[in-house]
């Protein structure tokens, strides 16, 4: 259904992946006008994705905070997914909670699960130790070799190309929510320089808000009319990623995601219920480059068959490059800036469609009261302030 773009809503948001579509969502169900700006919705990182909902075997050290909202939002999403199956007129997002399995390779892969393992139990967190026999009773087609695995039955997937469908029908059917497919060329600011109040498209037309919403991914540094000193640290980290297709007599090929370490290569296989299996990614910096490369797509399988052989059988029939966007702290950026007005929920790196329902809510509760969430206060973007700077106190950038 095609809408009159509205020259003023309560809420402008910039940038349509995931998080951009659900913050739209939770924000427009609470009777706030919406009006998201983005050229191609839900076509790039989020589009990319495997799906994975996994907070404790993608655990890192020195991300203990992280991991706190990272189980919030998993703990989120069995009920943030039936109010959007109810939203989008009965889609179905794709959400399963068939639980997710970590192997090792070799004796040395081994030490490296062990280790997360043992950081895991430190945290309290649920994690069953298994032998390589056990992880083979649970997957038979891991490979002989495989010497240990944890299993991890709190941890889940969603087909996130299904969430994007959904989250599509939900905003067409809430009349406070429009899409915009256009560029935003900038960010407009009062003529005192004191507030954000809007964007310019690329084509010219200009649109009014009371709050904008920063959610362009990769991109989010590279709108014109933020100030220089609140232009937000997000960096593009490049992933390949394949699909594969599992014909009827392989299947089941594998009954839950199987997360993996091959001589300390780390990678994941995401099996889908309507027969496709995922396999990804690299973590690549470089830059804004989008090409599928022979050594990366050989790496990949090359790996995969160490730990499954029976995936050269299967064929390959999607080949694909996203950009996470990466910060700093690989921690995302959620909530107000110094610049009254302007709101970021980017740099989400490997965990958008997890926090996509922490994101989604928490920003919607900001934007609709002002209060920042308890669980969302450690991820500000003020964290990464320009010494000096203060609130309301931004150096205005002239059109």
């Amino acid at each position: 259904m095609t809408m009159p773009v509205p020259a003023r809503s309560d809420v402008l948001i910039i940038g349509g992946g995931l998080i951009g579509l659900a913050t739209a969502w939770r924000t427009a169900a609470r009777g706030i006008s919406v009006t998201l700006c983005d050229p191609a919705p839900g076509t790039n990182a989020s589009f990319a994705a495997a799906g994975m909902l996994t907070p404790v075997t993608e655990l890192h050290y020195g991300e203990e905070t992280l991991l706190g909202l990272n189980l919030a939002s998993a703990k989120r999403y069995p009920s943030f997914v039936a109010e959007l199956r109810e939203a989008s007129g009965g889609l179905d997002p794709g959400y399963t909670e068939a639980g997710t399995l970590a192997v090792a390779f070799d004796a040395d892969d081994r030490e490296v699960l062990s280790e997360l393992h043992v950081f895991q139990q430190s945290l309290g967190l649920k994690a069953e130790w298994l032998s390589g026999r056990e992880a083979r009773r649970l997957e038979p087609m891991l490979a002989p070799g495989v010497r240990g695995g944890l299993l991890v039955s709190g941890d889940h997937q969603v087909d996130n190309r299904m969430l994007l469908a959904a989250l599509f029908a939900a905003l067409e059917r809430d009349p406070n929510a429009t899409i915009v497919r256009t560029k935003v060329a900038e960010l407009t600011v009062s003529a005192a320089g004191d507030r954000a109040t809007g964007v310019v498209l690329e084509d010219g037309t200009a649109l009014s808000a009371d709050q904008v919403v920063l959610s362009a991914g990769c991109w989010s540094g590279q709108i014109a009319g933020i100030p220089a000193e609140l232009l937000p640290p997000v960096r593009p980290v490049k992933g390949q990623i394949l699909r594969l297709a599992v014909p009827d007599v392989f299947k089941p090929f594998l009954s839950r995601t199987v997360r993996y370490v091959v001589r300390n290569n780390h990678a994941y296989l995401v099996p889908r219920e309507h027969g496709e299996l995922v396999l990804g990614a690299t973590v690549e910096e470089q830059d804004y480059d989008t090409a599928v490369t022979a050594g990366g797509v050989y790496e990949l399988l090359r790996d995969a068959r160490e730990l499954v052989p029976g995936i050269t059988e299967l064929p390959l029939i999607e080949s694909r490059a996203a950009l996470r966007p990466g910060t700093p702290d690989n921690a995302p950026l959620i909530g107000p800036t110094a610049l009254p007005g302007l709101l970021y929920a980017t740099g989400h790196y490997r965990h958008g469609v997890l926090l996509t329902p922490a994101t989604a809510d928490g920003v919607a509760e900001i934007l609709a009261t002002g209060t920042v969430p308890e669980a969302l206060a450690p991820f500000s973007p003020q964290r990464f302030a320009v010494p000096g700077m203060r609130p309301g106190r931004v150096r205005r950038n002239e059109r």
